[in-house]
């Protein structure tokens, strides 16, 4: 497929699929003619792509762990970068203050759409706790 169907089927602007690609996040194979042609299996490595920027992951550090996200659940390292662990050490230790801080605000927005429920007649109030 070309960049603007993976596009398409990502919801991910091409300058942006570009960029992976600059970054080796991506790649395409290179048709006889040159043009680039993306193979289905780009389509979910850009989610997971979007998923780690999403959640914070920088480029540099995506590029190292992709691999990973296509083995089982046992990882073999074979030549171990303590500056990487580190890094993914911070990167892990944010994404869970994130997950925590979202539940707060989720079980917040809950509590009020329940309050209004209530207030609107639409849900019998609970007892106190």
């Amino acid at each position: 497929m070309r960049i603007g169907e993976l596009a398409r089927k990502t919801g991910v602007p091409t300058r942006m699929l570009r960029y992976y690609e600059e970054q080796g996040l991506i790649t395409p194979r290179r048709l006889a003619n040159g043009y680039r042609e993306y193979d289905e299996y780009l389509i979910d490595r850009v989610h997971k792509i979007r998923g780690l920027l999403g959640a914070g992951v920088p480029t540099r550090i995506i590029g190292d762990i992709l691999p990973c996200l296509h083995e089982g659940p046992e990882i073999v390292v074979t030549d171990p970068d303590p500056e990487l662990r580190e890094m993914l050490v911070a990167q892990r230790d944010k994404m869970t203050e994130r997950i925590a801080f979202l539940e707060q605000n989720r079980d917040a927005l809950t509590r009020y759409v329940e309050a209004m429920d209530i207030a609107a007649g639409a849900l019998p109030a609970r007892s106190a706790r």
